[in-house]
């Protein structure tokens, strides 16, 4: 990667004050960037001012929400770079409010679109979409050619919004790369609950002696990224000009069951628990069984590859929330 290539741009992140969003932040920040971050602060959707207090005099920070079509054609204007990753993330809660999901995830995506094109058609648009795009797998790993079958709402909504910058691009010119993250962890998560991934629960009842709770028998096979390596495939992308308009799964190695992913936890921490434990109807409806993203094809265009092996990773973000977790919790 080309570590001068966002020296003095301008960058807009949408959920700035994220998970993902605050870790690109700090990094663009040590590129030189000139960064500004616009987040809702909405509780239930993971943005926490905590998240950039190691640069916080450093960007400048606009609290306003994504379906507000004039504040974000305002932020828009006159940036080079915009990593387009708020969203409502939560599964669950997609079933439950759907037109909460749609307003963000679709709408509010479709605005963003309408103020590149009319206010800054030369930006270079990054959009962090799922691998909840292609529900059940038919077969693991899975490619960017498997069929795209959501099985919840969430995933049609972000499955839409990929579609919107996708013509976008084609039609309009407006330069934009989706990339389909699967389990993202790493510091500055959400661990109140599990809307944005399921490790941050495990992390906060690891941490407060509770078992972590495991629906089903444990069987279900995860890959995870860090959020170091999802951070560089961001950047790869956006500063590569041939990826615009592609579809890039994000994606590991190493695949672990439940039940594996669990004993990597009490290694780490001896004292924890693990407790096996019926599906809730409303998760065992939406579940997708197994998964592991094939990302040979960003590999292939990017040369980006996961760096952090998942031990090596929980075993940080463990100790991130062993020091701060009064920010978190």
């Amino acid at each position: 990667m080309d570590n001068r290539c966002f020296d003095r741009k301008k960058v807009l992140i949408t959920g700035g004050l994220g998970f993902i969003g605050s870790n690109l932040a700090i990094r663009l920040v040590e590129l030189g960037a000139d960064v500004t971050l616009v987040d809702s602060l909405i509780p239930t959707y993971g943005g926490n001012l905590w998240n950039v207090e190691p640069i916080k005099t450093r960007v400048r920070i606009n609290i306003s929400d994504v379906r507000d079509p004039f504040a974000m054609k305002y932020l828009i204007s006159g940036q080079d770079y915009l990593f387009n990753l708020a969203g409502q993330t939560s599964h669950v809660d997609s079933m439950e409010n759907p037109e909460t999901d749609l307003a963000i995830n679709v709408q509010a995506q479709l605005q963003i679109l309408e103020a590149c094109r009319q206010h800054n058609p030369d930006v270079k648009v990054v959009f962090a979409s799922t691998r909840q795009v292609y529900g059940r797998p038919l077969r693991v790993p899975v490619g960017e050619d498997h069929p795209l079958t959501p099985v919840d709402i969430n995933g049609v909504h972000k499955l839409a919004a990929e579609h919107y910058h996708r013509l976008y691009n084609n039609i309009y010119g407006i330069r934009s790369v989706i990339l389909r993250l699967t389990n993202t962890y790493g510091p500055r998560m959400r661990v109140v609950d599990a809307r944005q991934t399921f490790l941050g629960i495990w992390i906060r009842r690891l941490l407060e002696g509770e078992p972590i709770l495991i629906y089903g028998d444990g069987s279900q096979l995860r890959d995870y990224n860090y959020v170091d390596d999802v951070v560089d495939a961001l950047l790869m992308a956006a500063e590569t000009d041939t990826c615009y308009g592609d579809v890039l799964n994000l994606g590991s190695q190493e695949v672990f069951s439940l039940s594996q992913t669990a004993e990597i936890f009490l290694d780490l921490h001896p004292d924890g628990q693990v407790s096996y434990v019926p599906f809730p109807k409303s998760r065992l409806s939406i579940d997708i069984g197994d998964y592991q993203g094939d990302f040979s094809r960003i590999r292939g265009a990017l040369g980006w590859s996961p760096k952090t092996n998942f031990r090596d990773g929980m075993r940080r973000t463990l100790e991130y929330y062993q020091q701060n977790r009064e920010k978190y919790w």
